[in-house]
């Protein structure tokens, strides 16, 4: 008997933007020609006084407007708004794929247990340039560092997406007025290292280079990685999460044992 085929969950993408219409343009361009078109595009007005709201309206995005400027706040405000049953992130360069909002679909479908999902990001200059070496030095750390901090996988803020559900969980302990956190480590801290992430490169999408073309910019944002990560000890020390993650593995280990049993009594 053939199974029945997952329903894939709906989507709704956020943006929060700040000034940014010309990048917006071209990502709300590319969300138009997605295979399986998201169910809403929420985009964040951050106190633009540019085009971007215009913008915005023109391509059919719902518009949320918080004047409070800072990425966490706007971040939220978006990931408050939508209705889908998954919340998709994307910064205004990113520049999403044909496939991209199919393939969260069907990851989630195919991974009811997955919290989130997230890919990285492929660099590339404004004339469109990609820098994988680039994007190899600076993402790659960020992965690699930044999981030892957490006991888990963080998500990358520019492709990622997670349950609406697990949203409504934590949504309200997120560090959402602080401007000075990065949003998705944030973010990452609280969904908990027993949280289940997932990476798929197939995500992975291309995002402006503009952060690193100048060295303070780059120890802004080093600067910021720390004292994210450092807001939240000593309760969310890096040993501590160790610790919770391997007594979380261990039980889920212990009620998969004990259900086999009872399946052989």
């Amino acid at each position: 008997m053939t199974e029945p085929a997952r329903a894939e969950p709906t989507v709704s993408v956020v943006i929060p933007v700040r000034d940014d219409a010309g990048y917006l343009e071209r990502c709300l361009r590319a969300l138009a020609v997605q295979t399986s078109p998201p169910l809403e595009i929420v985009v964040v007005d951050n106190g633009s006084t540019d085009e971007s709201a215009a913008v915005a309206r023109r391509h059919g995005a719902r518009v949320v407007e918080q004047l409070q400027v800072g990425i966490p706040i706007a971040s939220a405000t978006g990931y408050d708004a939508a209705v889908g049953d998954i919340i998709a992130r994307l910064d205004s360069d990113s520049r999403p794929g044909p496939e991209w909002v199919a393939t969260v679909q069907r990851l989630f479908a195919e991974h009811p247990e997955a919290d989130a999902l997230t890919g990285s990001g492929l660099l590339e200059t404004d004339e469109g340039e990609s820098q994988p070496v680039r994007s190899r030095l600076y993402l790659g750390p960020y992965f690699v560092l930044v999981r030892w901090a957490l006991a888990n996988l963080p998500v990358f803020g520019s492709a990622m997406a997670l349950r609406r559900s697990v949203w409504e969980r934590v949504g309200d302990e997120v560090c959402r007025h602080d401007a000075d956190v990065h949003d998705d480590m944030d973010l990452s801290v609280h969904l908990g290292p027993d949280a289940i992430v997932l990476f798929d490169d197939r995500l992975t999408l291309p995002v402006s280079a503009r952060p690193l073309e100048h060295v303070p910019s780059m120890l802004r944002r080093g600067w910021r990685g720390m004292y994210t990560l450092a807001r939240h000890w000593p309760q969310e020390h890096p040993l501590g999460r160790h610790v919770r993650r391997l007594r979380a593995q261990r039980s889920v280990r212990r009620r998969a044992a004990l259900s086999a049993a009872s399946r052989v009594a």
